[in-house]
């Protein structure tokens, strides 16, 4: 090394990728020297491992992992010492590995032509072929996932500094301090607050490969923002807000499958759906609300008491997503009688197989505009 002091070449090696054309900011620079004491915590780093240190975090794109090579190799490595494998270490899920797992015959590893990582990877592969390991990881992904609707026009009046309404309350107490005189004019105007937004998700046997994962999708919703509201439903609709409001995700999935009964059996869309707007929906939750319906559409009950119950929330509703892991089939089409009974009052018709589809979802939701026009038997318009 240049330098035999940690700290100092540290710094040396970022100025030198700064020079080269890299783009290292100050966090990624205190992440590497952390990376480099967490190493050196047991024995003293290796080349090796620092170069990987800093290859995870002061690298952010492809193209520029051969300038990171230069640059390592003029900084950290003596003139006279042979050369170090550095990409001997490289993660097996990278390279080096065919789709059994064993090692390719003859396939050198080469740093310019990666496989997908496991992250991405994760992203997307479908549900229904996690593992316990995969489904515990894509729940730590999930928590980065923020389903939050726009914000909608507060109906109350708040004290504000636009010049929106005179508040005269306001203005004739404060002119007391200043014998009577208005001085200052005091303004008040409407705010904005968080739209609601209700999961109802689907826990019958034909959605069980993947009513686990949305279940974890449904507590990241709750748990990491207020005004969400979460059901379950399959023979009979229950309430599990409570349940999943807690942040620990272990406890809020055990308590929730305590309070569920109905776990992989049958499905009756339309009569819990009553349940949902005779209790709940049309008594306000779901008013201007977003209601996203997480379910394949299958149904052992009657179309036409899905599709008026679908239409009372839809009267209702700000807006309704339907999340149909199915979708995603080659060739699919919403046949299934509840699907077919209910498409006609659904705003945004989407995948959710998957973790990139869910982060689909967000967005869509994310971009929701004003309340959609809708016909008066609360049909949305295409």
């Amino acid at each position: 090394m240049t330098d035999t002091r940690p700290a100092t070449a540290t710094v040396d090696f970022v100025r030198r990728l700064r020079r080269a054309g890299l783009c290292v900011p100050t966090g990624a620079t205190l992440a590497f020297r952390d990376s480099l004491d967490a190493l050196g915590a047991a024995r003293p780093p290796t080349v090796r491992d620092t170069y990987w240190a800093g290859r995870a975090t002061l690298v952010v794109r492809h193209e520029d992992i051969p300038v990171y090579d230069a640059v390592f190799a003029g900084t950290w490595v003596r003139p006279d010492a042979p050369a170090p494998d550095l990409f001997e270490q490289a993660l097996a899920t990278d390279e080096g590995a065919d789709d059994d797992g064993e090692a390719a015959a003859g396939d050198p590893p080469d740093v310019d032509v990666l496989r997908f990582s496991a992250v991405e990877q994760l992203r997307t592969k479908d549900f229904a072929d996690y593992s316990g390991d995969e489904l515990a990881e894509a729940q730590r992904m999930m928590r980065h996932l923020r389903l939050a609707g726009p914000p909608r026009r507060s109906v109350r009046l708040h004290p504000g500094r636009r010049r929106q309404r005179p508040d005269l309350r306001s203005t004739m107490r404060a002119s007391l301090r200043a014998a009577g005189e208005p001085v200052r004019l005091h303004w008040r105007g409407h705010g904005h607050r968080l739209r609601r937004l209700v999961l109802l998700l689907d826990v019958s046997g034909s959605m069980e490969t993947y009513s686990r994962a949305l279940l974890r999708f449904t507590h990241a919703a709750v748990a990491g923002r207020q005004r969400v509201e979460a059901f379950t439903f399959g023979t009979r609709l229950t309430r599990i807000t409570r349940e999943l409001a807690t942040r620990d995700p272990d406890l809020a999935l055990r308590q929730a499958g305590e309070r569920v009964a109905d776990w992989s059996g049958g499905t009756r869309l339309g009569d819990c759906l009553r349940q949902f707007n005779d209790r709940w929906g049309v008594r306000g939750m779901a008013r201007r609300a977003i209601v996203v319906i997480l379910s394949d559409g299958w149904d052992r009950g009657d179309p036409a008491e899905l599709a008026e119950q679908m239409a009372r929330l839809g009267r209702v509703a700000e807006r309704i997503v339907w999340v149909n892991p199915l979708k995603v089939t080659p060739g699919y089409a919403p046949l299934a009688r509840g699907m077919a009974a209910a498409l006609d009052y659904v705003d945004d018709f989407v995948e959710g197989h998957s973790l990139a589809s869910l982060e689909h979802l967000v967005a869509v939701v994310a971009d929701a505009g004003g309340r959609p026009a809708r016909r008066t038997d609360g049909r949305a318009v295409r």
